[in-house]
Formats: structure tokens, sequence, C-alpha cells
């Protein structure tokens, strides 16, 4: 029987990096924006010829992105927006917190038709976050445009980097993302790629202990009407699992996604299974330059929208079905019993080894090697990529 977590025919989630060019220089930035724009970005009837194939996955159609850099540095971002909803697919953007995300940028975006936006918060006070962000300002900027997004009634997903310049405000951060109102709090546990590279990854430990918070503080949170999720940390889905076997309560995370250097989901909808869904698998990530990778930290080219057919690329493309058989995965995570709910971080065992079949080196867990498990038939419902 095929495993009906494993997203063979379509992603979930697409990611398109509509530009590089941003006005900010996070130290963590996957893409290592700069101030303009590249030449060689995809042009404007390039995007509506990608939208077009986009739309050949068939229903249910993926949800689609619009991450960065910042797409409000493309003139053409609400043409893109506009022809993406007349297919039929549902859009979120990325925003960066410049001077060009202002109060009007806001409302158009809504009235554009998108379903969410994504917001970075990397700390509790300004000078927390604006030194990772390397801009003074970026703080309350970000605080005062989801105070606006909440007024218009405009959906927004909070992003906050878990990396050891930020893991001891993550409580404090919690109480001001509840305080805002928004639908979602996503923990990107950090991956060195990019500029990402002169920050330092917290330990397996300290990972461990703080989704195991995660995993107890979900409940709750979804009582205040908070979603709390995870990006590159599967690890909680085998938490939950555990937690739930021990008859704890069970954290409820719902299904998401995340832009730039946080891709907003959906908020709202109906509450999904994420078992099994991670780089390449579920996800699915497209270039400035039109590159095919399964995600973007696993930036690995598959192929190019300009030459090749992003469906059939997705579909089967060696790298791509490789990422969706985790008993193929090598070390730990090939032997794990979680290896279909979870299947480890591929984008950091690819940063960590080169290898992205490879061992995830954030999980402490020790596989029961001999152990039977029906995990991956009746998996915990929790987002966590």
């Amino acid at each position: 029987m095929p495993n009906p977590y494993i997203h063979d025919q379509r992603p979930l989630r697409i990611y398109w990096e509509t530009t590089r060019a941003c006005d900010l220089a996070c130290r963590h930035c996957r893409a290592s924006a700069a101030p303009d724009r590249d030449p060689g970005e995809l042009n404007t009837i390039e995007g509506f010829g990608l939208l077009q194939r986009l739309a050949a996955f068939g229903d249910p159609l993926p949800h689609l992105v619009l991450t960065g850099g910042d797409p409000l540095k493309r003139a053409d971002l609400f043409d893109l927006i506009a022809a993406a909803r007349q297919l039929g697919i549902q859009v979120s953007v990325a925003p960066s917190a410049t001077p060009l995300l202002t109060a009007d940028a806001l409302r158009e975006l809504k009235d554009a038709g998108i379903d969410a936006i994504s917001l970075s918060l990397d700390g509790s006070t300004a000078e927390a976050h604006d030194a990772i962000r390397a801009i003074p300002g970026t703080y309350e900027r970000t605080l005062g445009a989801a105070w606006t997004a909440r007024e218009i009634g405009l959906p927004f997903q909070v992003n906050t980097l878990v990396c050891t310049d930020t893991i001891d405000d993550l409580p404090a951060i919690y109480e001001q993302v509840l305080a805002l109102g928004a639908a979602r709090w996503s923990l990107f546990f950090l991956v060195t790629v990019g500029r990402g590279e002169v920050l330092q990854p917290v330990s397996p430990e300290r990972a461990e202990e703080l989704l195991n918070w995660v995993a107890g503080l979900a409940e709750t949170a979804r009582r205040a009407g908070l979603i709390v999720t995870t990006t590159e940390a599967p690890h909680l889905r085998r938490i939950v699992s555990e937690r739930r076997r021990k008859m704890m309560p069970m954290a409820v995370v719902e299904q998401a996604g995340t832009p730039g250097n946080g891709h907003p989901g959906h908020p709202g909808g109906t509450v999904q299974h994420a078992a099994g869904i991670r780089d390449g698998n579920g996800i699915l990530f497209i270039s400035h330059t039109g590159e095919i990778c399964p995600s973007g930290f696993l930036e690995l080219p598959t192929g190019n929208v300009r030459t090749d057919d992003v469906v059939e690329v997705y579909r089967n493309a060696p790298l791509f079905r490789e990422l969706r058989e985790p008993e193929q995965f090598t070390g730990r995570c090939g032997s794990c019993e979680y290896h279909f709910v979870c299947g480890g971080s591929r984008a950091r065992a690819w940063a960590a080894t080169g290898d992205p079949l490879g061992a995830d080196p954030l999980c402490t867990h020790e596989p029961a090697a001999h152990r039977e498990t029906s995990i991956h038939a009746e998996p915990a419902v929790v987002h966590a990529r």
C-alpha cells in the first residue's frame, strides 16, 4: 500500500523567490539578498508562464508563497498575484520590513486577494531584533505592520529564527506574538546556508528541550487562537507522538508553510496531517532565476523553469524521488522508526554533510532498530518541516 503522506504528484506549498532584491541585511538570510534586482531573474512574461505551469499540478492546487528578497521590490508583484488568483491559486506574500511596507501596501495586498503575509520577529526588544536584521528601525516597522494587518483583517504569520542568539528570548517573543493577534507563529530552526553561516545553531540538546516546550505550549496557544509551527525541525512530530503515547496532553499544530526567510502558510482552514512533509516532499522552491529546488534551504537545482517542465521535475527528478523515499536515508534518519513521519531536515543534513539523504545532526533520538511501529499509519497532527 503506498504511503498516503508522500506527496509525489503535487506539493502542498510552492515558494517562488520572485527576487533577491531587499533593503535589509539580515544576518541569517538564506538568499544573501542585495539591494538591487538581479537582471537574470524571471521577468513578468516568464512569471505568467510559470504560473500557468503551476496550475497544471491540478486539484488540489498547491498554495503559492511569493517570497524573496522582498517581493515588494518587484513592480509587477500585483500583476503576478492577479494572474495567480485568476488561475485559482491561493497566494501568500512574504514582504520585508522596509519603508516599502506601508499601510497602503498592506491594504493593496489584502484587496488583491492574498491569503496571508508573514512578518519576522527575532527579538522581544528593538535592540535584539534589529541586531539580527542589521538595520535600525525594523522592529518598530514590524510591529506597525502587524497592527495594521490586524486592523484591516489581513491574516499574518510571525516567523522567528531559532539560534543561540534568540533561544533565550523565545518565551518573551511568544507573549508578543499572542498580543499582536497573529494567526501563526513559526519557529525557523537555523540552517547554516547563505549568510546564516555567521550564526550559531542551538545544540541538539537545547533543540530537544525547546521542541518539548513547543509541544506543551501549542495546545494552550491554539485555544488562544494561535497556531504554533516549526520549519526545518520535523522532530516535533516525534516528540508529539511520544507525548501522545504517554497519554500526555497532545499538542495540535496545524499544517502550514512559511516565506523569504519565513514562508506564510494559509491561516485557518481544515487541519491536515503534516506527517512526511519536508524539503522536496510536499515542498517545492523556485529561485529568482527559475531554478527548481526541493526548498529554499535545500537549494540544489534539479532543473530550470525556463527549460524544464516544473511539474515533471517535481514528480520524476531523481533528487525529488529520493527525498520521498525515507527508507533510503542514511545514518540514524534511515533506520529511525519515525522516518516516514519526521525524516529529519534534509536541508540541515546537506549543510552539515553534503548529503541531502544523510542524518540530521540536530536530532538526539536513538532509533529503536528492531521495534515495529505503526507511527506512520496514525501520526500526530502537527506541522513541522
